[in-house]
């Protein structure tokens, strides 16, 4: 991998008429870093890897070939610690045995369209007419993404990794793949994957991507690659629908002024975090700066236990687990059905022990 690279990182260089030196004051890099790149001695981080791709207008994937080494600049990447590193290892597991099945099973997913657009509103407007959905919320956005392409594993990672989500796209197989934090509340797994499902959408040819915690957040986002602030653009109004909103707050809750318990009814109802439905309701100007700063100090899970009885439910019962898709068990089983795999390999996949799964065999009828 670093010899690809760097051979074409030193051709790209040369074929512009420019020296390590001008190259390395360009991008923000030592030349001394460059050389060891070109000579193969050097991996870049993602987010060099990333500059450097801007600057020779190429995409990220014209420096890598193949499954193995996209995973590679993953693993080598230097903010991932050794526990995310082991957590990104059964990632690309699971992205080899999904891809295995949909082989044996021949259920693959066409890819969804690669969008151009500058308006991060006008994407998630247009992807919401083209899958079906209309501006009505979200119930299940893993089915939703997989059904539409993107395969999603969702795996607890440590909070000291900063790994909030990883998106990689293989191109050869023309598959793609999204890995949520799970040890994230519901709300947090449901807008990272939303994030993960733009980079499919419109920078799937641009490399493999990690995506921090930080992103997340309003006001470190703009300290982050442009890709990313369209990314988090994309998610937050794909989840929330400005025009649903307006419905909303004008058919039921019927004021311009919202109170804190109108702010959780319509978290609740979108099922996002409190600070995205706040920087919503802030620009669609529901409620004021002021207003905005107070809600956000305000702790929303007491008062949500006040006004909604159920209200944590799914965070408790989804947070901290390994998730395979129920589209990755599905094809597990349509294998071990007819025979593509055998009970030990299906019992290693969905992690059931064997004698559980002769039980469901037999309820089924099939010996």
């Amino acid at each position: 991998m670093p010899g690809i690279l760097g051979t074409r990182l030193r051709r790209e260089r040369e074929s512009m008429g420019i020296t390590q030196e001008a190259l390395a004051r360009a991008v923000g890099l030592s030349s001394e870093f460059i050389s060891l790149l070109e000579l193969g001695k050097r991996m870049p981080s993602l987010d060099s890897l990333t500059t450097l791709a801007d600057f020779f207008k190429k995409d990220v994937s014209f420096f890598l070939k193949e499954r193995e080494e996209a995973f590679n600049v993953l693993l080598q990447d230097d903010r991932v610690d050794k526990k995310a590193r082991a957590r990104l290892r059964r990632f690309k597991k699971y992205c080899e045995d999904y891809i295995h099945l949909e082989d044996l099973t021949g259920r693959r997913i066409e890819l969804a369209p690669l969008y151009t657009h500058p308006s991060p509103q006008t994407m998630a407007d247009e992807e919401r007419r083209r899958i079906g959905i209309g501006y009505e919320p979200v119930r299940d956005i893993f089915s939703l993404l997989e059904l539409n392409g993107l395969r999603v594993l969702r795996l607890p990672i440590p909070k000291e990794s900063k790994i909030s989500g990883v998106f990689i796209f293989f191109e050869a197989e023309r598959a793609a793949f999204a890995l949520v934090n799970s040890a994230q509340p519901i709300e947090l797994q449901m807008i990272t994957a939303a994030h993960e499902y733009c980079h499919y959408l419109k920078h799937r040819n641009s490399g493999p991507v990690i995506d921090h915690p930080d992103i997340f957040i309003e006001e470190y986002l703009p300290l982050y690659h442009p890709r990313e602030q369209f990314a988090q653009r994309f998610a937050v109004c794909f989840l929330i629908p400005p025009e649903k909103v307006k419905t909303v707050v004008e058919k039921d809750l019927r004021s311009k002024r919202l109170s804190f318990a109108d702010v959780l009814y319509l978290k609740e109802y979108f099922g996002v975090s409190t600070p995205d439905i706040l920087h919503t309701l802030k620009e669609l100007e529901y409620i004021s700066n002021s207003q905005y700063e107070s809600y956000l100090k305000l702790k929303p899970s007491l008062d949500e236990d006040a006004y909604f009885s159920d209200s944590g439910k799914n965070v408790r019962i989804s947070l901290g687990k390994a998730i395979p898709s129920r589209r990755f068990k599905s094809l597990a089983f349509e294998a071990f059905q007819k025979k593509r795999i055998s009970e030990e390999e299906y019992s290693a996949l969905i992690r059931q022990r064997k004698e559980r799964i002769r039980t469901v065999s037999r309820a089924i009828g099939n010996k």
